[in-house]
Parts: C-alpha cells; sequence; structure tokens
C-alpha cells in the first residue's frame, strides 16, 4: 500500500501565454490539489521555473510528471522530492507584540535565523527564510509571544543537491 506524501515538483516551460494555464488545468481537471505554486524566469528569458507542491502517492505524482511532459510548453520536469535537494521557503510574519514580550520575540527571530523588518510592537514584521517545518515551528513560537495579525508564505522553493540541475 502506498501512502500519500508531499512532493516538491520542479517544471521548467516556455514563457509563453498560457503555458501556467495548462499546467493547471492539468492538476483541476483530474483533481489534484497544488498547495503551493511559484514561477519566475529562469537564467533562460525564454523557460521560467515553476515549483509546485501537492500531496500523493508515487505512483499520483509519477501520473503527475508523465502527463506534464505531454504538454507543449512543458520542457523538463522533476519530483525533486526523490532525491537528496535544498528546499526553502520566505515568510513575512506581521504580530502585535506587548512591550513585555518584545526582548523575547527579537530573542526568538534572532534564534531563527530571521530578520526584523519593523519592531513597531503594533506590527511587529518579520521576515525568515526555511525549510517549511522550521516555518511552521516559528509562526507556533511567535503566536504564543504575541498576536498572529497576517501571515504571508512563498511557498516552497527547491533545488536538487550537488551537480544535477533541471535543464530545458
Amino acid at each position: 500500500m502506498s501512502s500519500r506524501k508531499r512532493h516538491i515538483v520542479s517544471i521548467l516551460l516556455q514563457n509563453e501565454v498560457g503555458a501556467l494555464t495548462r499546467v493547471a488545468s492539468l492538476f483541476s481537471t483530474r483533481g489534484y490539489n497544488i498547495e503551493s505554486l511559484n514561477v519566475a524566469a529562469t537564467e533562460d528569458p525564454t523557460v521560467s521555473r515553476l515549483t509546485l507542491v501537492t500531496t500523493g502517492t508515487e505512483a499520483v505524482v509519477q501520473q503527475i510528471v508523465n502527463q506534464s511532459l505531454k504538454l507543449i510548453d512543458v520542457v523538463n520536469v522533476d519530483d525533486v522530492t526523490r532525491d537528496q535537494h535544498v528546499e526553502r521557503e520566505l515568510l513575512l510574519l506581521k504580530l502585535r507584540v506587548s512591550g513585555s514580550q518584545l526582548a523575547a520575540v527579537n530573542s526568538a527571530v534572532q534564534k531563527a535565523g530571521g530578520r526584523v523588518l519593523s519592531d513597531d510592537p503594533e506590527s511587529y514584521t518579520v521576515e525568515l527564510t526555511d525549510s517549511e517545518a522550521q516555518i511552521n515551528r516559528f509562526i507556533a513560537e511567535a503566536g504564543n509571544l504575541g498576536e498572529v495579525l497576517e501571515v504571508v508564505r512563498s511557498g516552497a522553493l527547491a533545488m536538487l543537491r550537488g551537480a544535477t540541475t533541471l535543464r530545458a
């Protein structure tokens, strides 16, 4: 029995009108959920890298990879979670912090490797880049030290470790 787990899929696609829509449609028409989605140009301005997070069995994700490769704008696809990879997510977090908790929040931010963007107690804003698990831990910890007003997350970005790259 195959279990469902989180997968990060990287897709290189041509910078063409409708390319992202075709990839997203592939997921929606087959009932796959996209948990996060990031798209940006690569070193080649004619190609973008789409990084998405989905949950499914190995077989389902392999089917997603295979079906994605059939799309006309898709250049290459890889489930980067199958191999050793580096994964990061950006968090912007806004808190309301009481004066008595400011030192504790500052300490938590420093310990997590984050950066304070605004130290106004009514809109204390933090930037943190880390793994999804560490981001989740930090949000929980910060919520115990102040009132969470807003959470903005980029979703996962990932690449394979070592010399292996996803190329067009």
